[in-house]
């Protein structure tokens, strides 16, 4: 790592942070110009924000829409605590070209148009934020809606944002006391209810979320103050069914006519109760004592607790097994034009019962403090910040079958779209016929349960300055408004480590029955038709019949790295304000030049007997590299109110912090005599891209607007896995074969061939009370989008969709507001894609996502007068019509035919709430 490029950057923004502070007041300057930094910009556009209703929330929207230079798009809150949604990510989705991923029923992670979280970057108040999971995607649940007053995403360049990402960037906002203008209290209040009955005893189906904010100005309005606390009590209930795999099983269809047909081969039900409790708080200090100095202190912290409880029941119905597993009275039927056993009854069975408990407890910090100050014609800023977060996890599973491993019958019926119904002849709620044991087949899984503790932690340490001179009556003037030009550092680090341990029963591993006083009330899996299974007190249970052991083997020491990364950003940007035949042109041109310096530690291990520790090797290394991205953004007004917008440049998205771990998995094979092994890639660069933008955008009135573009973006490469030849010279060989040459082969991620992806959006607000009187108060707020890709994420030759691509996103929402009353029904909806979740051993893997299409609506009343002035009454429903998560499968023996895979309800979210103006 290059510790020169450190001091080099700070005595570069010292330098400039000392120009500030010894400039004399000579002036003020009159801001004419259309561009502003970064971060001054956040301050501008919460100035438009109105505080009441759907209209004055689009009334927002499309000032800051209208202003920008780049192509945005943006979401207000309708009232102080109050964003047109649940949660910020849900707002997000309903923007065009936004899709969200639902993780238990919640929007948790953001796709732009079409490209995973990994293309894009998220900033709070202009500052990039730490983010609570393994890679830099911000996971949006941290941030309490009632908190968060607007976010803006940015689809095109902005060269005086620092880490812009190669899909958008998401910049959350919150309030600006000065800006708000008045005194505010706002409390909120809501219960939660789930259409689920309570799953397990441990966490309840009832929640509900709180919230208050203080805003007040001081000192003749030279003083601003905002405090916001919220807390979130909120339950989640899920109905989870999951497919393993569909193979051929004519072994276990002998003496029947149909033995070419395929058979589900696993399978498990499970019931899953997830307690969420997350604390806010956000504060704000602004001091502006004249129109030349301007400073702003803004704080966020928030803690995020979780508690998951899963129980149910798994088996194999897998002719390999070795138990003679059979199918007896077989029904046969295709899924996807392929034959399979859809019902019957699977014999000699191992049924695995799941009672499992995963924790997690996040901790997130902001804070940033920005100066500004205006002399004659220059504008110069001063803005240093610091994220960080942290996540802490525990992963545990236990697991019980029928006494001395004995053999169950189930009978099955399965359907291609929904929960199966099973039933089988044991019951497993029955204490004097389960145990606590290994029962899987094939001897079982070599070991009674697991437990494991990930941890990661991340910290964003960030320093900018940035200078506007101004060109109003220059000669410069007639055509730019204003020059600009800054530097931004960032450091960033981010750790991982995940401590892996095996669970095993005390006396030598023997299955021993539960004693009852540890037993709670059994879990229904009565949507799956299983009437029920055993249930116990988890934690106590695992204290007293289990001993803990260490896995040491090679998989734990690849999933702990360290990432360093130091990126110095510059940037200079002119600002056009002029005219071209006859009609006014703004807009912006310039470049940055991005200097990454990149380091990530771990370790090479080594192991050849899984009883054994592995045998390490410590790893670092890393790699440097510049990046220099031109841009530019025109706004052509052709008539009134109607533009047309031009946008080209290169952007670029650095890469997977878990694809450039150091780690390194390593082995001699004992037949080749050969090394192999897997590894993540320090020296990965960036995904790289051109994009163009043309849009046209029409405000008609104050709350309608229609507007429709289009997109191209040229990947100049894509970060997929590949294979090399590997010098394992320094690998230890801990086995006892010896290599024939210390050249083998490597599997590690490598940037590769590219690609492009494309698309349409539309979107529109209509304000219809406003053409049709009949229909004053009614209104429409919508948006299509639909993309394609020609990247193939897997290399060369595969067909695996890009990450995140849904080929059609859209969001429709039908509105009255009138005479104190609000009513919406909104419906969002994301064609399938290939989404990233959590899969075996906290790991994760890719899934195809099937088209997901949720139904949310909300009903409120205010007062504006009388003894109840300031009081609303709020009514919402969100998954009105109980949409599922399902996935599917591709199954080769099938002829690449998709299988069902995993099918998850969540049920209906009923909230009643009161909120208190002051």
């Amino acid at each position: 790592m290059k510790k020169t490029k450190l001091g080099s950057a700070i005595q570069q923004i010292l330098g400039l942070a000392v120009g500030v502070t010894l400039l004399p007041s000579l002036a003020i300057a009159q801001q004419t110009g259309t561009e502003t930094t970064a971060k001054a910009k956040a301050d501008e556009q919460i100035e438009v924000i109105s505080v009441m209703g759907i209209r004055r929330s689009m009334e927002s929207t499309i000032d800051i829409k209208k202003n920008e230079s780049s192509i945005v798009e943006a979401v207000s809150a309708e009232d102080i605590g109050k964003l047109p949604d649940q949660s910020i990510a849900e707002s997000l989705t309903r923007l065009p070209g936004l899709a969200g991923q639902r993780v238990n029923g919640r929007v948790q992670v953001i796709s732009i148009r079409g490209l995973a979280p990994d293309f894009s970057t998220t900033t709070l108040n202009g500052r990039q934020q730490a983010s609570a999971g393994d890679n830099r995607a911000v996971e949006y649940d941290q941030y309490p809606s009632e908190l968060i007053n607007g976010a803006v995403v940015y689809k095109t360049s902005d060269l005086a944002i620092a880490g812009m990402g190669l899909s958008g960037t998401v910049d959350m906002r919150t309030i600006r006391p000065l800006a708000h203008g008045e005194q505010t209290v706002m409390m909120n209040l809501r219960g939660e209810k789930s259409s689920f009955d309570q799953m397990h005893p441990e966490v309840s189906a009832n929640g509900w979320r709180g919230s208050v904010s203080y805003i007040d100005q001081f000192a003749d309005d030279t003083i601003g103050l905002a405090i916001g606390f919220a807390h979130m009590d909120t339950p989640t209930q899920v109905k989870h069914y999951k497919a393993w795999e569909w193979n051929t099983v004519d072994t276990a269809l002998e003496g029947t006519d149909n033995d070419d047909a395929l058979g589900l081969v696993g399978q498990e039900v499970t019931a899953v109760a997830r307690s969420q409790v997350r604390d806010g708080v956000m504060a704000v200090f602004e001091f502006k004592p004249n129109d030349q100095l301007h400073s702003t202190i803004d704080t966020y912290y928030s803690k995020f607790e979780q508690d998951e409880i899963m129980r149910g029941a798994m088996w194999f119905t897998n002719q390999w097994t070795g138990d003679g597993m059979q199918f007896e009275n077989p029904a046969f039927t295709e899924f996807g034009g392929t034959k399979v056993v859809q019902s019957g009854t699977a014999t000699n069975l191992r049924p695995v019962l799941r009672n499992d408990n995963n924790t997690r407890e996040d901790e997130l910090k902001a804070i940033g403090w920005n100066t500004s100050y205006t002399v004659d014609r220059w504008t110069l800023e001063l803005d240093l910040s610091y994220s960080g977060s942290e996540r802490d996890e525990q992963v545990l599973e236990t697991y019980a079958g029928i006494n001395n491993g004995g053999f169950d019958s189930i009978g099955f019926d399965l359907v291609p779209h929904g929960f199966p119904t099973y039933t089988p002849a044991t019951d497993y709620t029955d204490v004097n016929q389960v145990q606590l044991s290994d029962p899987a087949p094939w001897g079982g899984w070599g070991h009674d349960g697991a437990i494991r503790f990930p941890h990661v932690k991340e910290q964003i340490r960030e320093a900018e300055a940035s200078a506007r001179y101004d060109l109003t009556d220059t000669k410069l003037g007639a055509n730019f408004s204003s020059i600009d030009f800054g530097m931004n550092f960032t450091k960033r680090t981010k750790d991982k480590v995940v401590d892996d341990n095996d669970l095993f029963l005390k006396n030598d591993r023997a299955p021993v029955s539960i004693d009852p006083s540890l037993l709670v009330s059994p879990t229904s899996l009565a949507f799956a038709g299983i009437p029920g299974v055993i249930s116990y007190d988890i934690l106590p249970t695992v204290d007293r019949y289990y001993d803990i052991k260490p896995i040491l083997d090679t998989n734990r020491w690849n999933k702990a790295w360290g990432v360093d990364e130091e990126v110095l950003t510059s940037y200079l940007r002119a600002n056009l304000d002029t005219e071209v035949f006859g009609l006014p042109l703004k807009g912006n041109f310039g470049t940055q030049v991005v200097q990454t310096d990149q380091l990530s530690s771990g370790f090479l291990a080594s192991d050849y007997d899984p009883d054994n520790p592995a045998t390490l090797v410590q790893v670092e290394t890393g790699a440097s590299y510049t990046d220099v991205l031109p841009a530019i953004n025109l706004s052509l007004e052709v008539l009134e109110d109607q533009f047309v917008r031009f946008a080209a440049g290169k952007t670029m998205a650095r890469p997977r912090m878990d694809e450039m771990r150091a780690s390194i998995t390593a082995g001699v094979g004992v037949d080749s005599r050969r090394w192999s092994g897997s590894s993540g890639n320090p020296e990965l660069e960036p995904w790289r891209a051109k994009a163009l933008d043309l849009t046209y955008e029409a405000y008609l009135d104050g709350s309608t607007y229609v507007a429709a573009g289009a997109f191209y973006k040229k990947l100049d490469s894509y970060i997929y896995t590949q294979n090399f030849d590997f010098d394992f010279s320094n690998a230890p060989n801990n086995s006892t074969i010896e290599p024939i040459s210390p050249i083998g082969n490597m599997s590690r991620p490598a940037n590769g061939q590219g690609g492009n992806i494309k698309g349409l959006e539309l979107s529109m607000s209509i304000d219809i009370g406003n053409y049709v009187t009949a229909l004053e108060g009614f209104g429409f707020i919508g948006s299509q989008s639909w993309s394609d890709s020609s990247i193939q994420p897997d290399g060369p030759g595969t067909s695996s969709k890009l990450p995140g691509l849904s080929d059609r996103v859209r969001d429709l929402t039908f509105y009255y507001e009138q005479n104190g009353f609000s009513a919406r029904v909104s419906q969002r909806y994301r064609s399938e894609f290939r989404g990233e979740v959590v899969q075996l051993f906290a790991t994760r893997g890719y899934t195809e996502v099937l088209a997901d299409k949720q139904v949310d609506a909300q009903l409120s009343y205010s007062f504006d007068e009388g003894r109840f002035d300031g009081i609303t009454l709020l009514m919402q429903v969100n998954n009105l019509t109980n949409s599922p998560y399902t996935t599917r499968l591709n199954t080769l023996q099938g002829g690449g035919s998709y299988f069902p895979e995993v099918y998850e309800e969540y049920g209906r979210q009923f909230l009643l709430g009161v909120s208190y103006k002051l």
